[in-house]
């Protein structure tokens, strides 16, 4: 694959789109509804001719929208699903009948929302405010869901809420996980802050649904909002009764399911059917989250990219392990609480290799031995390159042990990238 950016036209290739969204990531995020907004009018599209579930929140975002995806085919809806980020490509993120976007429709869908793009950036008068690569992506999902003649849409939203690009949409149905301090630079330095931003989805009348597991902060303003919107609250159960049928694995996996239900039920107005929502649970794949690898020794790939996803992966740890020997490959951004990440780690951890994902915002391999060192007293090694570090902690682990890779999602793609192939991203 060439590294060249080609201009844009309708002969795309899946790749030539894939190498062009990469070249916008140097552009970052932005934040704000303008450009989007502009962008959909462009495309003619500036009220969504279908419905749709919006879903906000720290953690569980991503399986919780492949969860009410799921569902809702199974109530004999199409449905469109967009997620982000993805692993391996860009078309993971745009998916309708539960399957990724195909690479011609991907080419050509992103090819027509960069030449609208153009238009969008030569009205703005400021020269360096251009349409953002999500802004891209997002826009080119709800066209293609519009023109697949989808039933329902759920979305979910990249970065808080208020200003993100999703923002966009109307959603009968608005769903909130589960609120962390994450992204504090971008969202308010206090849990009631970032509710606040992620809360703004909420319509007025809509149906708000939020995690048994909530924060006490965040529950208050969700009360406050969902009484001055007229909008309903709904709490959902800490789980949704599919135990053992639910094929993605993890506890926290059975809390986003029970989200989901509770969203899907919401949005039919009525009881899901039961029949179709063990069928969901045993079916529905969620990638790079408590993906297991079975051989000698089993991998466990989980993308917790912060203290609460780590919290919930480690609290799933001790049944699965059963008593094995668990090493644990980590890296972690800059951005994130790692002190706090890497002792939940070490304390279920017999052994460390830490390691630096490709993301430019990745801490030094050496800089996470450090910090584990001063924290606990399991042996770190230091491998900077993933693959290395993963194969380290194989020999370590040995054939009857466990090797879990986690930390952020990116470290994730790197390692199923090594063996795969596919182009990486930043954002």
């Amino acid at each position: 694959m060439s590294d060249a950016v080609p201009v844009p036209h309708a002969g795309w290739s899946a790749d030539d789109a894939e190498r062009y969204l990469l070249s916008r990531e140097r552009f970052g995020m932005r934040f704000g509804l303008d450009r989007i907004r502009r962008l959909l009018n462009v495309l003619e599209l500036p009220a969504m001719p279908f419905p749709s579930i919006h879903v906000v929140g720290t953690n569980g975002k991503s399986s919780t929208t492949r969860m009410s995806a799921a569902i809702l085919e199974r109530h004999g809806l199409r449905t469109g699903c967009f997620t982000s980020p993805h692993l391996l490509s860009y078309r993971e993120r745009i998916r309708i009948d539960e399957q990724d976007i195909e690479p011609e429709r991907f080419a050509a869908a992103i090819a027509r929302t960069v030449r609208a793009a153009e238009l969008v950036d030569r009205s703005q008068s400021e020269a360096d405010d251009r349409v953002t690569q999500f802004e891209l992506l997002t826009a080119a999902a709800l066209c293609e869901f519009a023109a697949a003649g989808i039933d329902v849409a759920v979305i979910e939203a990249g970065l808080g809420g208020r200003f993100d690009a999703t923002n966009a949409i109307d959603s009968r149905v608005a769903v909130l996980t589960n609120v962390g301090l994450e992204h504090t630079r971008y969202l308010g330095p206090t849990v009631t802050d970032i509710a606040r931003e992620k809360l703004d989805v909420v319509r007025p009348g809509a149906t708000l649904i939020i995690g048994a597991d909530l924060d006490p902060d965040a529950l208050a303003l969700a009360r406050r909002v969902a009484s001055d919107r007229g909008a309903t609250l709904v709490t959902a159960p800490e789980d949704a009764g599919v135990g053992a049928n639910l094929r993605a694995r993890g506890g926290y996996q059975q809390r986003n399911f029970a989200v989901a239900v509770s969203a899907v039920r919401a949005f039919l107005g009525r009881e899901p059917d039961p029949a179709a929502l063990l069928d969901a649970a045993r079916s529905v794949v969620v990638p790079g989250r408590f993906e297991v690898h079975y051989g000698a020794p089993v991998t466990v790939l989980d993308g917790a990219h912060n203290v609460g996803g780590i919290e919930a992966l480690t609290e799933s740890l001790p049944e699965f392990l059963g008593g094995r020997r668990l090493v644990t490959v980590v890296s972690i951004l800059d951005d994130k609480d790692a002190a706090t990440m890497l002792q939940r780690l070490l304390a279920c951890s017999d052994a460390l290799v830490t390691t630096a994902c490709t993301s430019p915002r990745a801490l030094p391999a050496a800089t996470l031995a450090s910090l584990a060192s001063q924290i606990g007293q399991v042996p770190a090694i230091v491998e900077p390159v993933p693959d290395r570090a993963l194969e380290r902690a194989r020999v370590s682990a040995g054939a009857d042990g466990v090797v879990l890779a986690t930390g952020s999602i990116y470290l994730i793609a790197d390692l199923l990238r090594g063996a795969r192939g596919g182009i990486a991203s930043t954002l």
